[in-house]
Formats: structure tokens, C-alpha cells, sequence
């Protein structure tokens, strides 16, 4: 039993990127689902693969840069913690790099980035930093 599987999630895939691994599997629940689509559209990681059963996993492909070979995730961070969220209001919403990363919500209207927020004007709790 993890008491913040969300950053278990984080970890295991800055963990595997460190070790340079093509694919992460990760125990599934809605939020981390959630988590890896808006990666996956935002062009953070390769592909994914929700796989069913009792205890579903979801199977992450990460992206590397192909002539480096420098993971697409420089820094994967969370912000808001069981002992100590972070909520910010649609006024206060944080800029991650000034624009060029993203800032991953869990708002009133389900799971979204900070540009998403910031234009349907709808704040929330800030789960992590992904640049």
C-alpha cells in the first residue's frame, strides 16, 4: 500500500528513464490514467497501453530524442502531496518555464493542464511539473 501513488507514478517513470528502459509498467488507477493520456498528447511519452484485469497496469513507452538519446522528460516533479496540497485559484495559475512545460491539474472538471485551466478559468489542486 503506497500512501502517495502519485509519486510512485513520477518515480517509476524518472526511474526508467534514468536507466534508460523503452517501457515502464505501472499499477493503473483513473488519476494515473488521466495523467498518462495528457503526457501522451502533449508529447512526453511515445505510447501507452492500459491492460485490464484485477490489478490493471498500465504499459508506458517512453520518448527518447533519437540522435542524443536524451529522455523527451528533463524533469518530472510533484507538487502537491497527502501531507501538504497545493490548490491554486484560476487567477494564481502557474506558469512551468514560462509556457514551454506544463503544469498537470486535478480541477472540478477532471484532469488537465494549466493552459486548459487557465482558459476555461477553473483552478484546482497542482499534482506535479512535467518540462
Amino acid at each position: 500500500m503506497f500512501t502517495d501513488p502519485i509519486a510512485d507514478y513520477l518515480t517509476r517513470i524518472r526511474n526508467a528513464q534514468m536507466a534508460r528502459h523503452k517501457v515502464v509498467e505501472i499499477p493503473a488507477s483513473n488519476l494515473k490514467k488521466e495523467i498518462t493520456k495528457i503526457l501522451h498528447e502533449k508529447g512526453y511519452i511515445l505510447n501507452y497501453k492500459f491492460e485490464e484485469g484485477k490489478p490493471g497496469t498500465i504499459k508506458i513507452a517512453l520518448k527518447y530524442n533519437p540522435k542524443t538519446k536524451t529522455p523527451a522528460i528533463t524533469k518530472i516533479e510533484r507538487i502537491s502531496s497527502p501531507g501538504h496540497r497545493k490548490y491554486t485559484g484560476a487567477e494564481e495559475l502557474p506558469r512551468v518555464l514560462n509556457g514551454l512545460g506544463i503544469a498537470v491539474m486535478s480541477t472540478s472538471r477532471g484532469v488537465m493542464t494549466d493552459k486548459e485551466a487557465r482558459r476555461d478559468h477553473v483552478g484546482g489542486e497542482v499534482l506535479c511539473y512535467v518540462y
